[in-house]
C-alpha cells in the first residue's frame, strides 16, 4: 500500500503565512500539519508516500527528507492546479496498481487507522456536520456502505461530510475514472474533484464502506487553526519546566521549541512557540508564534505570528506573516 498526500494548494485563507510557508508546514502543537499526517501513516506501517507539491514545494521536499529519511518518498509537482482529482491523476505511474491511502495535506483526523488499513474493502472517512454544502457529501446505506458521493451540493441529501481520508483498493479503477472525467471536462465548482471519480467508481460497481472519525481538525484559516492548536496541545504538549525561563509564569498547555529565551513573561494557555524565539516582558495566550521571532513588551491573544518576526509594544490581535518587523510603541 502506498499513501498519497496532495499538498499543492496555495492556502489562500491562511495568508499572509502561506506566502512564505506551505499550509502543510504551519506549526501546530509543537508539530506541523504534515508531520501529524505522516506519523499516523507510519503508525499503520505505510512506508512509501507520494507527496503532491506545487507552491513552495521545495520546502515540503526539504522538510520530508530531513525529518523522515527512513520513508520512501516521491515528490510529484502539480504546476497547474486544477483540483485534487487532477493532482492524484499525476501519481498513476508511481502507484502502479497498488492500493492507495489518500489523506489531504490539510486534513488532521483522529480515527483507528489500523482498522481502516486492514479492512477487506475500500473505505471513506466521514463526519456529521451542521452545514454540508461546503464539503463533499456521502449518502450512506444502513449497512454502512456508500451509495453516492457528491462535491459541495447545494441541496444535500445527507449531512455526512467527506473528511479527506480515503483507503482505495481499486486504484486502477480510480485512475480510469479520473482520466474519463478529465477527458470529458467533468468539473465540480471549476475543478476536477476526487469526489466525482469516487462516484464514478461507485456507479461502475466499486464498494466503499464509510468510517466515522472521532475528531476532525480544520487548519484552513486563522480562527480554526487556533482552535485546532488548542485542542491538539492538550494531546501532544509535554510538561514544561517553568524554572528554565527567568521570572516567567507558564499556564499549560503550551509547547516551546528548542533554544527559546523567555523572561519576565506570562505564557499560556494554548500557545505554540517555534525554535529559537525570544520573548521579554510579554503576555501571550491562545496563539501560535513562529521560529526565530522576537517579542518585547507586548500582549497577544488569538494571534498567529510568522517566523523571523520582530514585534514590540502594545496589545493587539494579529495575523502576521514571516520576515516582518513591527513597532507598535
Amino acid at each position: 500500500m502506498k499513501a498519497i498526500i496532495p499538498a499543492a494548494g496555495a492556502g489562500t485563507k491562511l495568508r499572509p503565512h502561506s506566502y512564505t510557508q506551505p499550509k502543510a508546514l504551519i506549526p501546530l502543537a509543537g508539530k506541523t500539519v504534515l508531520s501529524i499526517i505522516v506519523d499516523q501513516l507510519k503508525q499503520a506501517g505505510i512506508k512509501e508516500i507520494i507527496f503532491i507539491v506545487g507552491y513552495l514545494g521545495e520546502k515540503i521536499q526539504d522538510y520530508v527528507k530531513s525529518k523522515y529519511p527512513e520513508i520512501k518518498a516521491h515528490f510529484v509537482h502539480q504546476t497547474d492546479r486544477q483540483g485534487v482529482g487532477h493532482a492524484i491523476r499525476l501519481t498513476r505511474n508511481i502507484v502502479n496498481n497498488d492500493e492507495v491511502f489518500v489523506v489531504l495535506g490539510d486534513t488532521i483526523c483522529e480515527y483507528d487507522i489500523q482498522e481502516v488499513v486492514k479492512s477487506p474493502c475500500s473505505m471513506i472517512g466521514v463526519r456529521k456536520v451542521d452545514d454540508p454544502r461546503d464539503f463533499g457529501v456521502a449518502e450512506i446505506e444502513e449497512s454502512g456502505f456508500i451509495s453516492h458521493v457528491v462535491e459541495k451540493p447545494q441541496i444535500p441529501k445527507s449531512n455526512m461530510a467527506l473528511v479527506g481520508v480515503y483507503r482505495i483498493k481499486e486504484s486502477e479503477q480510480m485512475f480510469q475514472c479520473l482520466e474519463s472525467n478529465i477527458r470529458q471536462g467533468l468539473r465540480s465548482h471549476g475543478e476536477y474533484s476526487l469526489t466525482d471519480a469516487l462516484d464514478c467508481m461507485l456507479q461502475t460497481g466499486a464498494k466503499f464502506k464509510s468510517f466515522k472519525v472521532e475528531n476532525w481538525f480544520d487548519c484552513g484559516k486563522k480562527e480554526t487553526l487556533l482552535e485546532s492548536n488548542a485542542t491538539l496541545l492538550k494531546k501532544f504538549a509535554p510538561a514544561t519546566d517553568a524554572s528554565q525561563y527567568e521570572n516567567t509564569v507558564i499556564i499549560p498547555p503550551v509547547s516551546f521549541g528548542s533554544g527559546c529565551n523567555i523572561k519576565n513573561s506570562i505564557i499560556g494557555p494554548d500557545v505554540t512557540i517555534g525554535d529559537n524565539t525570544t520573548i521579554y516582558y510579554s503576555i501571550v495566550k491562545n496563539s501560535i508564534i513562529g521560529s526565530f521571532s522576537n517579542l518585547v513588551d507586548i500582549v497577544l491573544n488569538e494571534s498567529v505570528i510568522g517566523s523571523d518576526t520582530n514585534l514590540r509594544g502594545d496589545s493587539r490581535s494579529l495575523n502576521i506573516g514571516d520576515n516582518t518587523s513591527i513597532d507598535l510603541g
